[in-house]
């Protein structure tokens, strides 16, 4: 596959996973038991505003591989 098609499925792909991981974490901070704790709250919202990194790190490894020979 082309860099070039590559990059482009690779956008697309960072873009569902960063719009299906907010609509997640909004649905998470809603509960009861995390909205009533400050405590919660801070470690939630550090590990949701840096956890999409993770499976983001694979999608950009792979749109940045060069193309084959």
């Amino acid at each position: 596959m082309a860099i070039r098609t590559r990059k482009l499925l690779g956008t697309i792909f960072l873009l569902i996973l960063v719009v299906v991981w907010s609509l997640l974490g909004m649905t998470v901070a809603q509960t009861p038991w995390l909205a009533n704790s400050g405590l919660l709250q801070a470690i939630f919202y550090v590990v949701a505003g840096l956890g999409w990194v993770l499976p983001a790190m694979p999608i950009v490894a792979w749109m940045s591989r060069p193309d084959p020979t």
